[in-house]
């Protein structure tokens, strides 16, 4: 049984294609430096930072938390939208009560096993559609989308939802990742075509 959140662009004001996108029924692929190798027998996803317990979890006891499936809109930064990806995985307040959550975490900063990272204000990640993914239309993720494990985003640009996820340290300060540095905007409302800082 799957949720089917494609409406949540109604809280943004907005219409479900965000201004200055185009709508397609391909899923390209777009990343920093290429698809990283994993190996199930060593991957590890850490959850760290201001939280009351750290997890270190194998691919097994990742895919062993409560999970669920929803249908998802996905919006990309380069100006593409594809719309009704089923997603299954965890979700961020399931992974958060999961780890204990300090009362002084105020970020999340979401760490890839290419290296890459992505910064998110806590009150952001805290929902339901913000999930940790490793199936895809009911298939394992394809490594070439964030396989084993990516991040979606579905009220924020793609960019904030980290493909090869590996770990999510909670912060208590607010920091960058990746293309923050580079002069992408920090803030990715695709409604408000929040692109660029």
């Amino acid at each position: 049984m799957s949720q089917d959140v494609t409406g949540l662009y109604e809280e943004f004001g907005g219409d479900r294609l965000p201004p200055g996108q185009r709508e397609t029924a391909r899923f390209p692929v777009l990343s920093k430096s290429g698809t990283p190798s994993w190996d199930r027998d060593d991957w590890t996803f850490e959850v760290w930072g201001a939280v009351e317990e750290e997890l270190s979890l194998s691919y097994e006891g990742f895919r062993d938390l409560p999970s669920e499936t929803q249908i998802q809109d996905f919006h990309c930064v380069t100006g593409w939208s594809k719309f009704d990806c089923e997603f299954t995985g965890v979700t961020f307040p399931t992974l958060a009560e999961a780890a204990g959550v300090r009362d002084d975490a105020e970020h999340v900063m979401f760490h890839a096993l290419d290296g890459y990272t992505t910064n998110l204000p806590l009150e952001d990640c805290a929902r339901e559609e913000v999930m940790f993914v490793y199936d895809y239309d009911g298939e394992p993720l394809p490594a070439d989308h964030g396989g084993p494990l990516r991040v979606v985003t579905p009220h924020k640009y793609a960019y904030k939802g980290a493909k090869w996820v590996s770990g999510v340290e909670f912060l208590t300060e607010a920091e960058r990742g990746y293309w923050e540095k580079r002069g992408y905007s920090n803030t990715a409302n695709p409604w408000n075509e929040e692109r660029y800082s």
